[in-house]
């Protein structure tokens, strides 16, 4: 089992991240927040792991923190979810107030989450709500503040980010849009898509 990895960031995209430890490049699934958190190439990182092996392939999945691995392990051992799904979840909700949803039984929010129907949503519950009180996750990723150009590249990268998770395009711009026209302050990427899913969600 790999566990952890720590080295140097050699490529970073949203949905995976290569890290060279001595010489040694690993291919890391992750999810959006971890995205965010790591750094940019060539600095170092650590990232927790846990190795998914299948027939035909093995993936690795790495979080930012030991307590969201813990967290996407009980989403994989759910019947059904596997964890190209589970890491679709963590990336569409933050994995606190997945926690939160899932311990009070919340299978309509559940729903909102591409992916996942009332079958698996009532799964879910009926299989994790005992058990996500057992995971202390830590909120809030440092995230460094970024301007607001006139062409909205952070809006681009956001409805992008929204098409991975598998809306679609006139629902992600549409969110995206609402959350600009509403904002107060300057958003960052990851600011402004976690406001869309709420949109998305309501």
């Amino acid at each position: 089992m790999i566990a952890l990895l720590h080295g140097a960031v050699s490529v970073k995209r949203m949905d995976q991240a290569v890290v060279d430890v001595h010489g040694v490049g690993y291919q890391v699934s992750i999810f959006l927040s971890t995205y965010y958190v790591l750094p940019d190439p060539p600095e170092s990182v650590t990232l927790f792991t846990t190795l998914h092996v299948r027939e035909d392939a093995m993936q690795l999945y790495g979080f930012a923190t030991p307590d969201e691995r813990a967290v996407f392990e009980l989403l994989v051992g759910v019947s059904s979810i596997g964890p190209r799904l589970a890491l679709n979840m963590l990336s569409s909700i933050e994995v606190a107030e997945l926690q939160h949803t899932i311990a009070q039984g919340d299978v309509s929010r559940l729903q909102t989450i591409p992916g996942i129907g009332s079958k698996t949503a009532g799964r879910i519950v009926l299989e994790l709500q005992e058990k996500v009180g057992g995971v202390q996750v830590s909120v809030g990723f440092p995230v460094s503040k970024m301007a607001t150009p006139a062409a909205d590249p952070l809006a681009g990268d956001a409805v992008s980010a929204l098409l991975t998770l598998g809306y679609k395009r006139g629902e992600a711009e549409q969110a995206v849009q609402q959350v600009r026209a509403d904002a107060t302050d300057t958003l960052t990427v990851e600011a402004l898509l976690k406001e869309a899913l709420k949109q998305l969600g309501r």
